[in-house]
């Protein structure tokens, strides 16, 4: 009995972390970009002699979903969108690297590029744009720009674009993606881009909904389990004491 009562405590407290992760997931619904996080559990033996027969259940949240997000035309010379797998590079506040899906650049006052507040790295590091009368994302990220009085595009930089499969992606505390080793992605040339597009979140509104449902399932049978628990101990004891 004692061992059930770790098994149904275990199960209720990931079902009520499993439950944070989905909602957290339907509150970035409308995010650019966005990947939802994926919820895990796996068992994890009781340290201490004589719980050998004990074992808890412990979400692993670290996950992510890679399938894409839905694209929209902006038409807006600095919105890119991430065709197939493949990230924008940003710094991040303490100077490393992370990376994004999300693709709506802006101009700060200093010419820097960023997004969502975020410095935008090319090939040569963070990307400042002298003044211009029109510019132009390619496909394989290079920025070109109009130099007023002048008639031709001149390139200024190239975004740096990384690929990484999902197992080596995981996220910070800000909510990019970062690698898993620490180390930074290799600039990926075979990355392409939709200029003037933006992707949405990936987060499907349906599959977060039943995930929820079934959690809140999986909740209330542990409850149960814990008062099946409490009614066979009150048995035990009666019989133990003879009354």
């Amino acid at each position: 009995m004692d061992a059930l009562i770790y098994t149904a405590m275990s199960g209720a407290e990931r079902a009520l972390r499993g439950q944070q992760v989905h909602a957290n997931n339907l509150a970035n619904i409308d995010t650019g970009g966005f990947r939802a996080n994926m919820e895990q559990s796996a068992a994890q033996s009781v340290n201490g002699y004589g719980y050998d027969d004990r074992h808890m259940s412990q979400l692993q949240a670290n996950s992510v979903s890679t399938k894409p997000g839905a694209m929209k035309s902006t038409g807006r010379d600095l919105d890119v969108a991430v065709a197939g797998n493949g990230f924008l590079t940003v710094q991040t506040q303490g100077g490393g690297e992370a990376y994004t899906r999300a693709g709506a650049m802006v101009l700060d006052e200093n010419g820097t590029l960023r997004v969502n507040g975020d410095v935008v790295l090319g090939e040569g590091g963070p990307i400042t744009l002298p003044e211009y009368t029109n510019i132009a994302i390619g496909n394989d990220g290079t920025i070109s720009i109009q130099a007023p009085g002048t008639t031709t595009m001149q390139v200024i930089d190239k975004l740096r674009l990384v690929k990484a499969e999902a197992s080596e992606l995981t996220k910070n505390q800000q909510g990019l993606m970062v690698a898993r080793d620490g180390n930074p992605l290799a600039t990926d040339p075979t990355v392409v881009l939709r200029p003037g597009h933006l992707e949405g979140s990936n987060v499907s509104a349906v599959e977060e909904m039943v995930s929820v449902m079934s959690l809140n399932r999986t909740f209330e049978i542990q409850m149960k389990l814990f008062s099946a628990t409490d009614s066979m101990t009150e048995a035990g004891n009666r019989l133990i004491s003879g009354s």
